[in-house]
């Protein structure tokens, strides 16, 4: 699967171990994550390399040729509101939104508000969270890749962000 990691360039970057972890597991999980400089150290200097112009249309091209949008969020930017707002609108692409619980409050309301189906948002807790989360509903089985759809998950009573069930090895993720 061709997967459009969005990371911050110009924001807060406190998240991006958690992004570099992520980019990691789902390129050991066979994908083929289509913006892994997002997470590098050299990430604002190598998109200032060409024009805004440049990077305009090469990142269209790579949300159009994209399967899975997948985005960190917690320290959200113009650009990355810009790219999920694009396929959430234009096209039927699923979206998934992870955020850090703790920082829940910081990040917009018109994600944290986000109603759409094909969206999904995972607020986390800890780098093991978002990996526990990718394996599960990232990896290769004999029927091929599962995608993330919201009927994939469940609320616990109360439940404010997705936890790992005692009983269950499914991830319960924040109802919207």
């Amino acid at each position: 699967m061709k997967i459009y990691f969005g990371f911050t360039v110009a924001g807060d970057r406190s998240a991006v171990d958690t992004s570099r972890r992520a980019v990691q597991l789902l390129e050991e999980l066979g994908h083929e994550v289509l913006t892994r400089h997002l997470v590098s150290d050299s990430a604002w200097e190598a998109d200032r390399s060409i024009s805004p112009q440049e990077v305009f249309r090469r990142d269209l091209g790579w949300l159009d040729q994209c399967d899975l949008f997948i985005a960190e969020v917690s320290g959200s930017s113009f650009g990355l509101g810009f790219e999920a707002g694009y396929l959430l609108g234009a096209t039927n692409k699923k979206v998934v939104l992870l955020y850090r619980r703790e920082l829940e409050k910081r990040v917009s309301l018109m994600i944290t508000g986000n109603t759409l189906a094909n969206c999904l948002l995972v607020p986390y807790g800890t780098v093991e969270d978002v990996e526990a989360f990718l394996g599960v509903n990232f990896s290769r089985g004999t029927n091929g890749i599962k995608k993330p759809t919201p009927r994939n998950f469940t609320r616990a009573a109360g439940e404010q962000a997705w936890v790992r069930p005692k009983s269950d090895p499914i991830l319960v993720a924040k109802e919207r």
